[in-house]
């Protein structure tokens, strides 16, 4: 196998240092200004099938951030890599479903259970997608990772794609059959406090109600009015910015004695005191007030590296490749320093290549847990060598 990850300022660029090598799979990320998705089939003529979503502000890698594109690309003559890809027309379920089959179609390994499943979404319904992948391969039968396209500043303009086609509203789903060992991690960068509440009232990404109370009231009082209230009759208004570093967490599953918690990020307040996440929250689930700083966002994608390779038992020199998901709502609260983050990855990897993307959602393993999408959370897939 080998594994390369390049970066540049735009497409013909990227092509260009890329060469001609016939890569068997190529998970291409980078700035939705850039028109990636309509301009990278003609450019990467090279790549065999090509597994693409936009990303918040570029991408991060080896060298630092870029603000560009980023290239993680894979020859490996011995292994089998499929990509399908669905738009979102009708049922969210039902286009994973066509898309998972199409990716096994292409690697020419149906009916059989892939070493790992790189999804990439457009936002907003990613429990539905992760359903639909494991109505194909089996409930956490294989495990699922990946993020949700983002843009640069939550608008709507993000976009998936692949060798052949694009949707503003889609999902492209890789499976992968590596001939080396894989390893990942899947994980958070922040802390639990001492306040939590029982959601009493909730619609799918809306909290109505934490222990009968309104759900702003509740937070507020939990954050000490990081958050601030919305007045009667002015509507809604976006809380992404001050609640990065006071998301919801829900304990999922623990590590002997200690939990493990997937994250919620609430992204608007309303005036009638109800709040929206990036997450579905369901009534009668336990919420914890999680608490993180820009120091502990820095350090932990390299201690999520390390602990892909642990995972596996993959020393760090012998790592091939690996791609990272780091949440865009992280790197927004971070972005002076996110070549410092890419610096601890790097360390962790031995310098290894490795490609990072800024997600609006993203989607992992977790133990005793399964398949999830969280909000604010890291994972890497970490690729050994043969």
């Amino acid at each position: 196998m080998q594994i390369i990850a390049e970066t540049a300022s735009d497409i013909e660029a990227l092509a260009l240092k890329m060469g001609q090598q016939q890569f068997d799979f190529v998970s291409l990320h980078g700035n939705c200004n850039l028109q990636i998705a309509r301009e990278a089939p003609a450019a990467l003529q090279q790549a065999k099938r090509i597994h693409g979503a936009t990303s918040c502000h570029g991408i991060m890698s080896n060298s630092g951030a870029n603000n560009g594109l980023g290239a993680f690309a894979i020859c490996d003559p011995k292994g089998a890599y499929g990509t399908g890809m669905a738009a979102f027309e009708q049922s969210v379920a039902s286009a994973a479903q066509s898309a998972t089959k199409r990716a096994l179609v292409d690697a020419k390994r149906i009916g059989e259970q892939p070493a790992l499943v790189w999804v990439s979404a457009t936002p907003g319904n990613e429990e539905q997608v992760i359903a639909g992948i494991e109505a194909v391969i089996g409930k956490d039968a294989a495990p699922i990772i990946g993020g949700s396209a983002a843009d640069n500043d939550v608008s709507g303009d993000w976009s998936v794609f692949s060798m052949d086609e694009m949707a503003a509203s889609g999902v492209v789903v890789s499976v992968l059959f590596p001939s080396v060992p894989i390893s990942f991690a899947y994980q958070n960068g922040y802390s639990p406090t001492d306040r939590s509440g029982v959601v009493t009232a909730a619609e799918g990404r809306k909290i109505r109600e934490i222990d009968g109370r309104p759900a702003l009231d509740v937070y507020r009082e939990w954050t000490g009015g990081a958050v601030t209230a919305v007045e009667h009759g002015a509507g809604s208004r976006p809380i992404l910015s001050e609640s990065t570093f006071w998301p919801l967490g829900r304990e999922v599953s623990r590590f002997g004695d200690v939990p493990l918690y997937l994250l919620a990020h609430p992204s608007v307040a309303h005036d009638d005191s109800s709040i929206d996440l990036f997450a579905n929250v369901s009534e009668g689930e336990t919420l914890t007030q999680m608490n993180g700083t820009a120091h502990s966002l820095i350090e932990r994608a390299g201690r999520v590296a390390s602990l892909a390779c642990a995972s596996g038992r993959i020393e760090k020199s012998d790592v091939a490749g690996a791609l990272m998901v780091y949440c865009g709502g992280c790197m927004l609260s971070v972005r002076d320093k996110i070549d410092e983050v890419a610096a601890g990855v790097a360390d962790a990897l031995d310098g290894a290549p490795f490609l990072g993307t800024f997600t609006f959602g993203e989607q992992g393993s977790l133990l005793q847990a399964g398949n999830r999408h969280g909000n604010l959370m890291i994972s890497c897939i970490v690729f050994g060598v043969e």
